[in-house]
């Protein structure tokens, strides 16, 4: 016979939608971990950390300890080609916003490699909303909220500039295989 599970080992109920970030966190944080990050966060605002000039032509890869310590780590960033000589120079102003940024001296020393970095994707291209048409404009001015309002009016530019729904385009031919269970 089972023995009964203890209620206090069960997380408890949200009963809410939560969003995928926050579920995925917990996951994204071991992987950092991993690999040398405590915080996540550095590579994903490396640009408000450094600036735009430089977070377009470095990216942190590691943060190593020494053992049994979070403080006077090794920061290895990844610099593109002959930018590095130049973040080479402005390692002490890196060193100090990141250490800004974690709240202590978490860093003392960069390590530097040359390679490029990788390709950023490029954000879709939206087509302008057309105007609202007649037929539907009528209608959502008797709405009385002016934000509920204000997106309704969006949703309905964007289905009038559509050319109809979405199609998928199959990118294979070959028909599917039957399986068929043995009995």
């Amino acid at each position: 016979m089972a023995k009964p599970r203890d209620k206090k080992d069960d997380s408890p109920r949200q009963g809410r939608v939560r969003p995928a970030g926050e579920l995925i966190g917990e996951v994204g944080g071991v992987a950092f971990k991993r690999f040398g990050f405590i915080q996540g966060a550095v590579v994903s605002r490396w640009n408000e950390i450094v600036g735009e000039r430089y977070g377009a032509v470095s990216l942190p890869e590691s943060i190593r300890f020494p053992s049994g310590s979070r403080k006077n780590g090794t920061l290895t960033l990844l610099v593109e080609g002959a930018h590095a000589p130049l973040m080479q120079h402005l390692g002490p102003m890196i060193i100090e916003r990141v250490n800004r940024f974690f709240g202590y001296e978490a860093v003392s020393k960069l390590a530097y490699r040359q390679g490029r970095l990788p390709a950023k994707p490029e954000k879709p291209v939206r087509q302008e909303p057309a105007p609202v048409p007649k037929e539907l404009g009528e209608g959502l001015r008797t709405i009385a909220d002016p934000e509920l309002r204000a997106v309704l009016e969006s949703l309905a530019g964007q289905v009038a500039a559509s050319a109809g729904p979405p199609s998928v385009e199959p990118t294979d031919t070959k028909p599917l295989p039957i399986i068929r269970s043995i009995k």
